[in-house]
């Protein structure tokens, strides 16, 4: 029986265009095992060790680490796993990369006069920058004790999708969100809304759900362009909030309603810089969908006078 044809360091190096440095390298790390030991004790390798040596400068050629080539190797299942980390790790770096340029041209474009407060706001954002602080603001502006599925559905409404190919400005808005975020104290009793506060008599969790339906009622009329009027999603919006205080829908709660939504704290800025985040900005938020069905129960509870129409307080602009 003949001997398997075997090769010494430096012939197997020269037929894969490495050096022996290389060889001896993955060789020592366990990546490619010699098939035996010349009489001097030299290391001997066999044919297969010459497609393997390709396969691990392939995947290091491709930026995997060491310790993942190892465990790719000999499992087809492994590689697929690791192929598939190793790709969603670059595409978060490339996203990064994006956010990093775009906020270099926001710097470069800008007007001189505003790169220092661009520069404090671009400080403050995390790298690479996330909504993690949106998140958690959200979780402290909200009543105590919502249904975790509850609270995951707001999150998923009022938290942005930032995109993998952000503009100067979406840079710049997402800046202005988080400084909004960090200015805005959720604990102190006076930002938040009546309806929050325990001695209220509200149950929050009935409130969200029924503000939830609400909104999905009135989003096609907004993007149909439909002024604020009576409906449907009018009487969901109110029925949410008579039916968290266990009480009837009638003409006396929604005048009451009305001039409650009138003086609470609202949240506008940030759903402005958030359509302004999204890929979609003319999809309504949760805060412009809000805004109509406020506007739509003022109209309805209000006496007009004839000089002031109806439109002229459609286009009024949100207060803070």
């Amino acid at each position: 029986m003949t001997a398997e044809r075997t090769w010494s360091i430096g012939e197997l190096a020269e037929r894969a265009g490495v050096t022996v440095k290389t060889v001896r390298f993955y060789s020592d790390r366990g990546l490619l095992p010699a098939a035996g030991r010349s009489a001097g004790g030299h290391r001997r390798y066999g044919a297969g060790a010459l497609d393997r040596l390709r396969l691990i400068r392939s995947l290091r050629g491709l930026g995997l680490p060491v310790a993942a080539v190892a465990a790719a190797l000999d499992d087809e299942d492994a590689l697929d796993e690791v192929i598939a980390a190793h790709l969603a790790e670059t595409r978060a770096r490339l996203t990064a990369l994006r956010w990093r340029e775009a906020a270099l041209h926001l710097l470069d474009e800008g007007p001189a006069a505003e790169r220092a407060d661009r520069l404090r706001l671009l400080g403050a954002l995390p790298d690479p920058p996330g909504t993690a602080a949106l998140a958690r603001f959200w979780r402290r502006w909200l009543p105590p004790r919502l249904p975790t599925g509850l609270v995951t559905a707001v999150l998923d409404q009022a938290v942005p999708v930032l995109p993998a190919d952000p503009t100067p400005d979406q840079v710049l808005s997402l800046a202005r969100l988080h400084a909004l975020v960090a200015a805005v104290r959720p604990e102190a009793a006076k930002s938040q809304p009546v309806t929050h506060r325990r001695s209220s008599g509200h149950r929050p969790a009935v409130l969200y759900e029924g503000l939830i339906a609400s909104y999905g009622l009135a989003v096609p009329h907004l993007l149909a362009g439909r002024p604020p009027h009576p409906g449907e999603a009018l009487d969901s919006f109110v029925a949410a909030h008579a039916d968290s205080l266990a009480t009837r829908d009638t003409p006396a709660f929604r005048r009451a309603l009305a001039g409650l939504l009138t003086t609470e704290p609202r949240l506008d800025a940030y759903w402005s810089l958030t359509a302004r985040l999204s890929a979609a900005p003319d999809r309504p938020t949760p805060g412009s969908t809000h805004a109509w069905l406020r506007t739509a129960l003022l109209a309805e509870t209000t006496p007009w006078p004839e000089s002031v129409p109806v439109a002229a307080v459609e286009r009024a602009p949100e207060h803070r």
